[in-house]
């Protein structure tokens, strides 16, 4: 199945800008689980999209978007998915793509930024998240999606959007340390938000997108949805000014657990995939000829 459901000409490997990367994988998830079916929904709802991106005006699946068959689940545990995920993430990054990780949960990001971060030494990760998760270790593991920004934090500079959940170990752990965190407050009552959180993002950086970011009105498909959220209009426009300032080497959208039946949730997903990927290259690429 090829995002989108665009022609060949425009899904060859070899010519492809961008190569998606489904992770059907949900092992640590604590709450309600059944994002392992979120990169299955999103493909399909993508298939559905117009591909004429009406705010950039342009025909982003012209630049080329491959999609890799589905990556097999590592049962032995989430250390070795993640290390699963760096070697695939690696392969697609050697090739000068930008890869596209539909996830699945969140673990899954910091295979695609130790990935990043070995092509790209100077990388920061911008984390879209209702949740910190700075937990050192949730139940018993480091690499569970409570963990994931924390281990992405000993990896390289990062910056949280969207928090208003977090543990009492991760409220005593972020003054003293370099993660810089905004709480979906700050978006939703401060003017200057968007200039804020921009200025402290240059050069390459990698896109993390936990789809509970958003509200639950707008995002009630996900496994631990928080009230108080961000809207689609906020999280469009804080990625379009990071891309007109930094080069987005990479991103995944994480965390999308399907409802049966309401499909909304699965178009929203594929359509910020794409609108993601047109920022990546409105002003940097050529698209195939």
């Amino acid at each position: 199945m090829n995002f989108g459901g665009i022609e060949p000409e425009f899904s060859d490997v070899v010519r492809a800008i961008f190569v998606v990367l489904p992770v059907p994988y949900d092992l640590t998830s604590t709450y309600r689980s059944g994002s392992r079916l979120g990169p299955a929904a999103i493909l399909d709802a993508s298939a559905h999209m117009e591909l004429y991106d009406e705010e950039l005006g342009q025909e982003t699946y012209q630049w080329g978007i491959h999609t890799l068959p589905f990556l097999e689940p590592d049962a032995r545990g989430p250390k070795e998915m993640i290390e699963t995920i760096r070697q695939k993430t690696a392969e697609i990054v050697s090739a000068n793509q930008i890869p596209v990780a539909l996830g699945g949960e969140h673990s899954i990001s910091f295979g695609c930024v130790q990935a990043l971060k070995e092509k790209y030494p100077a990388l920061s990760v911008l984390q879209f998240d209702a949740h910190a998760d700075l937990r050192d270790a949730y139940q018993g593991s480091p690499y569970s999606h409570a963990s994931v920004a924390r281990r992405i934090s000993e990896c390289c500079p990062l910056v949280q959007v969207g928090i208003r959940s977090m543990s009492a170990e991760e409220a005593d752990f972020l003054p003293g340390s370099p993660v810089k965190s905004f709480s979906a407050d700050y978006i939703l009552e401060d003017k200057d938000w968007c200039e804020a959180i921009v200025q402290q993002l240059n050069g390459d950086v990698y896109i993390t997108v936990d789809l509970d970011v958003l509200d639950p009105a707008f995002m009630p498909a996900t496994g631990t949805p928080e009230p108080g959220g961000i809207g689609w209009k906020e999280l469009l426009r804080l990625i379009r000014a990071v891309s007109k300032k930094c080069c987005i080497r990479g991103f995944d959208i994480v965390e999308l657990s399907p409802v049966p039946g309401l499909v909304a949730p699965d178009f929203l997903a594929a359509k910020l995939a794409y609108r993601m990927m047109g920022y990546a290259i409105a002003n940097t690429n050529k698209p195939m000829s």
